[in-house]
């Protein structure tokens, strides 16, 4: 690539991250005159790009939503994190796949040889498809009625017997594959979660409404929390603390959400949480190691009953 070209990219990438720049700001970030700055954004206007002025004793640019889509450029880095964002779109929970396919094919068409070698050499295993897929037309149909604020009416799982729910959408959020809507409930009068690829909005939507506060500090949080029994921390409701007799390395890729404090070179300090008292003993005594229970006192009552329920199995 000439410097001519990464530098009118260079330049591309700036005008792209914030709506109004200074000339003399961007002639220091690209280590050149104001005038090679001018002479570059005359070129991007010949490719397409509307790149409008700024009066005033600073001068400078801004980069306007155009009406027709120009040449598209990209550096390197954005052309290898496209191809991976690309092969991976099938994982999201979105039915974007095959259209990812050709999306790919088409943005790879256009690339210089050593790009296309770049991404060629991209090949991966373990990105699992998503085990539900969610119709692309329904995620922007809520995405636009969270944005908007205006109530959503849609039919949920196979009940269509039943009249419409009425809701006002909060946030889309997408966990492990899932997306999920957050909203309240209008006839519950209470927060509600509901899965995407079980919903078929209905149009038109309702009126607008003043947003409502979450329980939680925001979206993910109250999602993670709701996951975990929680109504606003992401937590569990029974956590707790033992010691148990095996090196920190055979506990470290199992421990999941749980912390762990080196002892020794044989023993760990470990936390961790569950629905009830009985799910974090289950967690424990998978590692078949002797153990120590540091409390709390609920987790060596279930440990006692355990024993007892596991002894009486026995016989």
């Amino acid at each position: 690539m000439t410097g001519s070209s990464s530098r009118m990219l260079a330049l591309l990438s700036l005008l792209q991250t914030q709506r109004d720049w200074p000339g003399h700001v961007l002639a220091e970030r690209l280590e050149v005159s104001p005038r090679t700055v001018r002479r570059d954004v005359d070129r991007l206007r010949e490719l397409g790009y509307r790149i409008g002025a700024i009066k005033g004793p600073d001068g400078g640019y801004r980069l306007a939503a155009g009406s027709e889509l120009p040449p598209l450029l990209f550096d390197d880095d954005q052309a290898v994190a496209i191809a991976v964002a690309l092969q991976t779109a099938s994982t999201t929970g979105v039915d974007i796949g095959e259209s990812a396919e050709r999306a790919l094919a088409t943005v790879r068409q256009v690339m210089p040889s050593r790009l296309r070698h770049r991404i060629d050499g991209i090949r991966f295993t373990g990105a699992q498809n998503a085990s539900a897929k969610v119709d692309p037309a329904v995620l922007e149909a809520v995405s636009a009625t969270a944005r908007d604020r205006q109530v959503l009416r849609f039919d949920y799982g196979a009940d269509h017997d039943r009249p419409p729910r009425r809701t006002e959408p909060h946030a889309v959020v997408a966990r492990e594959g899932r997306w999920y809507l957050l909203a309240w409930d209008l006839e519950a009068d209470d927060w509600r979660i509901f899965r995407l690829d079980r919903m078929s909005p209905r149009i038109p939507t309702g009126p607008s409404f003043t947003p409502r506060a979450l329980p939680a500090v925001d979206a993910e949080t109250y999602l993670a929390a709701r996951a975990k029994g929680s109504d606003a921390e992401d937590r569990w409701p029974c956590v707790g603390e033992v010691v148990i007799d095996l090196p920190a390395r055979e506990i470290i890729p199992w421990i999941g959400d749980g912390t762990l404090e080196e002892i020794d070179a044989d023993s760990c300090r470990i936390t961790v949480g569950s629905w009830s008292w009985t799910g974090v003993l289950a967690s424990i005594v998978r590692f078949e190691a002797p153990f120590t229970i540091v409390g709390p006192e609920p987790l060596r009552e279930a440990a006692e009953a355990l024993a007892r329920r596991l002894i009486s199995a026995a016989r």
